[in-house]
């Protein structure tokens, strides 16, 4: 999904979930203001008179961690945090995306633009420039326990700034970080006092993935309204139970925006129309139908809970120790990820949710005795074709995949740093779930989206309403109409580049406005 930003001001402000996409999914370049230089400046400045004090300084002039009681001489600082980023970059495991590294990226560049981490003015300079550069460092999917932050992801970014490792370039080409920089004109940084600890310690990773997912979800959960209108119609289901009466009785923000969208949805529908009075002997419809703005509703909520905390995240400054206004350098807890951690897990047990009900609809569609006429898996010549049947196999192994990302990674911790470090958040772990799933949703409506337009059809000649036809003509452009069976997992992948890249979002608003 575009963000269509070009820049996005760092230093000042806060940044938002959209700031973040922009930047991370969509290249926006970072811009940094001449205020945020003098924070930096003033920032460095103190971290400098510490490092030249004959008292201890947890990360200036001592070791890390369970290492913290020994006092470093000051011949070896700049040692020291070449020796703690080249050891904490220790990920293993496949590459990590380009988008979650240059969330977490930004992330970290917005911490050291505050000016209360320390950190040299052209530490700053050099990673805005590689985010501008388009040089992604690579990083791994295992290394991060979520505190004290994601060490490990930064540590293999902050090694890309020093000029080591390996790094993809802006064509996506796998190099070496010093062959990158230098083509970029980009001189690796030398850490001074501080630097390392200040570049690795903090949520950005899961940070990131929190808002990439938030904003992906916002889209999803707009699309889950959709594919639930057009298997009501599919299934020549009632919009009565969405009035908006019956919803203010039980007033969910979320529950009465997704009825609304409902409605909205079912406006004017032929469909609904042709079984709406007295000669329609059904009582109430299947919960798949009849309570989908329930469950699509609580998954709204739990993502307002999750942007609160995203908001509140963003505007936080994560490291430790922390250089405060007042020139005090102290040390803390903020580097814990559980804030983060309890809502990536929170919007996980969401999006299974949200996956199951729709493959319940997706299901009933294909059930001769429960879809009301419509042919058996909606196939050309059931028996010969098998027409959707394999279509919810997959639908229905996503959704169990789903099941099983719920479980909370939040809920574990595991001791390091021999047991300094005795209590973690793996928001990491949560964070890599929650994207899989996200991921997971976006096929499985997908798979309702296209067997409800097949349907619809089949529902011929009664027309869908107004806004879920224009659905179902957006899906022709890329997938032919009913007929003997074809290759599907094209058409399946086709349908969910439409959900994913927010063409059916926008085909439903260019009728009608979604909440």
């Amino acid at each position: 999904m575009s963000t269509a930003v070009s820049s996005v001001a760092v230093g000042g402000a806060p940044l938002t979930p959209a700031q973040v996409l922009a930047v991370a999914r969509d290249g926006a370049h970072v811009v940094l203001g001449e205020e945020t230089r003098k924070a930096v400046h003033h920032g460095r400045e103190r971290v400098e008179s510490l490092a030249r004090a004959e008292t201890p300084t947890y990360g200036v002039s001592t070791g890390f961690g369970a290492l913290a009681t020994r006092h470093i001489a000051p011949d070896l600082r700049a040692r020291l945090q070449r020796s703690l980023i080249r050891s904490h970059a220790a990920g293993a495991g496949p590459e990590v995306e380009r988008e979650v590294v240059r969330a977490l990226m930004l992330l970290r560049l917005r911490t050291l633009a505050s000016g209360n981490t320390g950190v040299e003015p052209i530490t700053v300079e050099t990673l805005a420039g590689l985010l501008n550069a388009g040089i992604t460092p690579i990083v791994h999917e295992y290394g991060s326990l979520g505190c004290s932050g994601d060490l490990a992801p930064l540590s293999h970014v902050a090694l890309a700034l020093m000029g080591e490792g390996e790094v993809r370039d802006a064509s996506g080409t796998l190099r070496p970080a010093a062959e990158a920089l230098a083509e970029a004109g980009i001189a690796p940084v030398e850490l001074g006092a501080k630097e390392g600890l200040a570049l690795i310690n903090g949520t950005d990773g899961m940070l990131g993935m929190l808002a990439i997912a938030c904003m992906d979800l916002e889209r999803l959960l707009k699309v889950a309204d959709i594919t639930a209108a057009m298997s009501v119609e599919a299934l020549l289901g009632t919009d009565r139970v969405f009035a908006a009466e019956l919803q203010a009785l039980r007033p969910h923000p979320g529950q009465a925006a997704s009825a609304a969208n409902l409605r909205a949805l079912l406006a004017d529908s032929p469909v609904v129309a042709s079984h709406r009075g007295p000669d329609c002997n059904r009582v109430q419809d299947a919960y798949s139908l009849r309570c989908a703005p329930q469950v699509a509703g609580a998954a709204r909520d739990t993502l307002s809970h999750a942007l609160l905390v995203a908001g509140r995240e963003l505007d936080s400054v994560i490291d430790n120790p922390v250089v405060l206004d007042d020139g005090r350098v102290e040390s803390n807890g903020n580097f814990h990820g559980a804030p983060v951690a309890y809502v990536l897990d929170f919007l996980a047990v969401a999006v299974a949710d949200v996956a199951s009900i729709a493959e319940r609809r997706t299901d009933r569609m294909l059930d001769v005795s429960r879809s009301h006429g419509l042919p058996a898996f909606l196939a050309d010549d059931p028996g010969v074709d098998s027409g959707h049947m394999i279509a919810q196999y997959t639908q229905a192994a996503i959704v169990s995949e789903l099941k099983r990302l719920a479980v909370p990674a939040s809920v574990d911790s595991i001791p390091s740093s021999a047991m300094q470090e005795d209590h973690v958040s793996m928001g990491w772990s949560a964070a890599r779930k929650l994207r899989r799933a996200v991921d997971g949703l976006t096929n499985v409506l997908a798979v309702e989206l296209l067997t409800a337009a097949r349907a619809l059809d089949l529902r011929s000649p009664l027309e869908p309403g107004p806004a879920t036809g224009a659905v179902v003509r957006l899906v022709r452009e890329k997938v032919a109409g009913p007929g003997p069976d074809r290759y599907l997992a094209p058409e399946i992948a086709a349908v969910a580049a439409l959900v994913a890249d927010g063409s059916v979002v926008d085909a439903v608003e260019s009728v009608t406005p979604l909440a």
